[in-house]
């Protein structure tokens, strides 16, 4: 067989849904397109909403800015290209791109879990140990938490790369994916290293996994356990109604990643087309739907857009009453 290497111009192609017949190309090209655009809309909306209004510069949203910049990120690095692999048929890959994509994918996927980590963390410090919340968790800590998690991460992930990259690769280079992971470009490798690369990637993998999922679980568990001893009813709905958005896209995240292991783990066999659907629903919804659940669930920003769009009809009223006196 013919062995191409890294300074060779080769590329991947980018199946998509291997099962997916050619006339829902269309349908299936539009619904990735407005899974991007809710992506990147309400994200930079959050975004927005969040650094523009004062009562919201705390903690917690700091967390919710870090969470909106790594789905912003990740739908950027993922969707373009399956969408234009579908609009235009553009199925190829250059090498150098595709690795890249794969870093980015995997490096992003890991922060997303650690700020998981540091959203469930601050909500256990502020409900359990309310008196030293303020002392502990401040802007100042948690930016740094975040921003240790990025750098950390994109570090490690350099490594899981470049192993990736000292395999040869050999005549298939069909991607059975939607975009390039780990899975599928090691996948095309040959040589005696495949398994161990392989082997290290899965070990890194489920550490990134569980060790975030354990703590996420303890916290939050922990939270539900003091709510139910709480003696004030009202009290009780307060705080689950603030936790309340940040378990259901932890759930939104974790739960699907957790069955595609269990699945794994057990030896059974998922279709192509069904792995590659599960894996883009725990990629992709999270970020689509997390700030509607931000807007609609979190009080503080609701109230932000309350005065925002008080603050719009105020103005236009004044302009309509400037416009009538002119008259």
């Amino acid at each position: 067989t013919t062995i191409y290497y890294i300074y060779h111009n080769i590329y991947f192609v980018i199946v998509g849904f291997p099962g997916l017949a050619a006339e829902y190309y269309g349908i299936v090209s539009f619904l990735l397109l407005l899974v991007f655009l809710s992506i990147v809309f309400g994200n930079t909306f959050i975004l927005v909403i969040i650094m523009s209004h004062r009562t919201l510069r705390k903690p917690t949203y700091v967390i919710f800015c870090y969470l909106a910049m790594t789905d912003l990120s990740f739908g950027l690095v993922t969707l373009p290209k399956i969408i234009s692999r579908y609009w235009w048929n553009d199925t190829t890959s250059l090498f150098g791109l595709c690795f890249t994509q794969m870093y980015f994918v995997h490096s992003l996927g890991a922060i997303h879990s650690l700020i998981l980590l540091i959203m469930a963390l601050d909500r256990f410090v502020a409900i359990l140990l309310p008196f030293r919340y303020s002392l502990w968790v401040t802007n100042k800590t948690v930016s740094i938490a975040c921003i240790l998690t990025v750098v950390v991460t994109f570090i490690r992930m350099v490594g899981i790369a470049l192993h990736a990259l000292s395999l040869p690769y050999c005549d298939q280079n069909t991607i059975a994916h939607c975009y390039c992971d780990h899975i599928s470009i090691t996948q095309l490798g040959c040589g005696d290293n495949v398994s161990y690369v392989k082997l290290v990637s899965l070990g890194t993998a489920m550490f990134t996994l569980l060790f975030p999922l354990t703590f996420i679980i303890i916290s939050y568990f922990s939270i539900i356990v003091a709510v139910l001893k709480m003696s004030h009813t009202e009290g009780g709905h307060k705080v689950m109604s603030t936790c309340a958005p940040q378990i259901f896209v932890t759930c939104l995240y974790y739960v699907p990643r957790c069955y595609v292991y269990l699945v794994h783990s057990l030896g059974l066999r998922l279709s192509a087309d069904l792995r590659i659907i599960i894996t883009m629903m725990y990629s992709l919804i999270p970020p689509a739907v997390n700030p509607l659940i931000y807007c609609l669930k979190t009080k503080d920003i609701k109230n932000a857009l309350g005065q925002l769009f008080l603050k719009r009809k105020i103005a236009a009223t004044h302009r309509l009453h400037d416009k009538h006196n002119v008259k």
